[in-house]
């Protein structure tokens, strides 16, 4: 119903031309990927000395300590933008001047700011000191920006009667905000946080830039080694299916709290929802009327 809202549903031809667009879509990129992986073959990306590094277990301890790096650059970010995007997502909704235009052109200023640029003003300008401070500074200011303006549009999206009932019932905006609101809201938004998410993880990779020892500057570091044939392209593979695969997982964690949801939200309108109604069958001896 909700998506025939929306568009008309399509007929029998339609469905069969998206399936064939669908077909060809997945043939071309076959194809391209079938295309990459004959160059590399015929370039000898796929020779045993060029993959031979992978087997020292000197070699696999220092790669898995770069992605224990990425991953702690990747949580201390991705919290601290959550906090960031919810305390300027809040001033911004403010009533209040003095909050909401101050939150405001923080939110605009560095939401336009590169968060490369940012690492570079933070690292060499500043001089945060270690590289893990600049890396986490940018991407904190970067993707906070980013996650105020999507927790403000998700608040805004709720309908105002759930804020008008919420006043009427006597709740201060505070209580609204974070007992009404909010809940509804991370609903909506669990798509848009989850991608901005993803953004933060591969967004880490540009901390090799300023010498931050994560799975990219390891992977230039390893991949120029003289002895192993200077592997760029095969270190290259891995590192990206480590990245591919840390996405797909962030992918598995948004669509298991979808379902979850539903699921609850299944439960708590079969359990709790109102009682038919019955009818009320009154007996004239059981309390009979007062004589006067």
């Amino acid at each position: 119903m909700s998506a025939s809202a929306l568009f008309d549903l399509p007929g029998p031809k339609a469905r069969m031309r998206y399936r064939l667009y669908a077909v060809i879509g997945t043939l071309l990129i076959a194809g391209a990927i079938a295309f990459v992986i004959y160059k590399f073959i015929d370039a000898g990306q796929f020779d045993g000395e060029l993959w031979a590094w992978i087997e020292y277990e000197k070699i696999q301890t220092d790669l898995l300590a770069a992605l224990g790096k990425t991953l702690t650059a990747f949580a201390a970010s991705a919290v601290l933008s959550l906090l960031f995007g919810a305390i300027f997502a809040a001033g911004r909704l403010s009533d209040h001047a003095i909050f909401r235009v101050p939150s405001m052109i923080i939110v605009e200023l560095f939401r336009a700011i590169p968060a490369v640029i940012m690492m570079f003003m933070f690292h060499y300008g500043i001089q945060l000191g270690d590289p893990f401070n600049s890396v986490v500074a940018a991407l904190t200011l970067y993707n906070g920006s980013v996650l105020a303006e999507v927790f403000r549009a998700g608040i805004l999206s709720l309908p105002r009667g759930q804020s008008e009932a919420a006043y009427a019932v006597g709740m201060r905006k505070t209580q609204v905000m974070v007992l009404v609101l909010l809940p509804q809201a991370l609903r909506a938004m669990l798509p848009a946080i989850i991608s901005q998410l993803v953004v933060v993880l591969k967004d880490t990779a540009l901390g090799f830039l300023i010498t931050y020892e994560e799975l990219l500057y390891y992977a230039r570091n390893l991949g120029g080694v003289a002895q192993f044939g200077r592997p760029l392209i095969p270190v290259t593979i891995v590192v990206a299916a480590m990245y591919i695969t840390m996405c797909l997982l962030l992918a598995w964690l948004a669509n298991y709290l979808s379902k979850r949801e539903r699921k609850s939200k299944k439960h708590i309108s079969t359990d709790d929802g109102p009682l038919p109604n019955k009818p009320v069958i009154m007996d004239s001896t059981a309390n009979p009327a007062p004589s006067l």
